[in-house]
């Protein structure tokens, strides 16, 4: 798998980040989801960088242009509720695309053991389509995981995949790199080292469901 950290260079992207992690200023809801869409933004225009490209012949009032523009077809999903804003962002850019959901949560058993159910799935059929999937945090891996897995059994198989996770664990990266082969991107703003026993990203942002929509039950 080929991860690529748009966090390492010097952009305004950290500034959005930084906004999110923040404990006060994290507060603001609508600042929250509005910072995750940002980030959509920016990421889509770099995995705009891979598609694919032809030349076209544009009417204008005074003439023709030549203007190279994506051939691709793409499908845009994520797994709801966190990761809504941040697909949104994503669509802006890409406003013809398809979409696809997932519902992935932990069930908790005893002490920190859980298991990833992945109970609803809707996507349209993604054969030779490029898809990415966006997830605001990736602590184990293992919801993007399975969360692919199920798109692929409903959609086919993607000419190319691209997952998109502003925060992921060292943990979830190098787990994912032993799974997934190459033709798979993985697109991060941050890696952070630490991952608790509950699986909780260390310094993360908290639970960005919760930041963005509001306390669960």
């Amino acid at each position: 798998m080929k991860v690529i950290n748009i966090g390492e260079d010097n952009t305004v992207l950290n500034t959005f980040l930084a906004q999110m992690r923040d404990a006060r200023i994290q507060k603001d809801s609508l600042r929250f989801r509005t910072n995750l869409e940002r980030l959509g933004h920016i990421f889509a225009y770099e995995i705009s960088k891979t598609l694919d490209y032809s030349t076209k012949d544009v009417t204008t009032p005074l003439g023709i242009a030549k203007v190279s523009t994506y051939d691709t077809q793409i499908v845009i999903a994520t797994i709801i509720r966190a990761g809504l804003p941040l697909q949104k962002g994503i669509f802006d850019v890409f406003d013809n695309a398809e979409t696809a959901f997932l519902a992935a949560f932990r069930k908790y058993g005893k002490g920190d053991y859980f298991q990833i159910r992945a109970d609803y799935c809707t996507c349209p059929s993604l054969e030779g389509k490029t898809l990415i999937l966006a997830d605001t945090m990736l602590a184990t891996g293992s919801s993007i995981e399975i969360g692919l897995q199920k798109l692929l059994e409903e959609g086919g198989e993607p000419a190319n995949i691209h997952l998109v996770c502003p925060i992921s664990s060292r943990y979830a990266v190098d787990q994912l790199c032993k799974k997934f082969d190459e033709h798979i991107t993985l697109w991060v703003a941050a890696i952070d080292e630490e991952l608790t026993s509950h699986s909780y990203i260390v310094p993360g942002l908290g639970d960005a469901g919760d930041l963005a929509f509001g306390a669960k039950l």
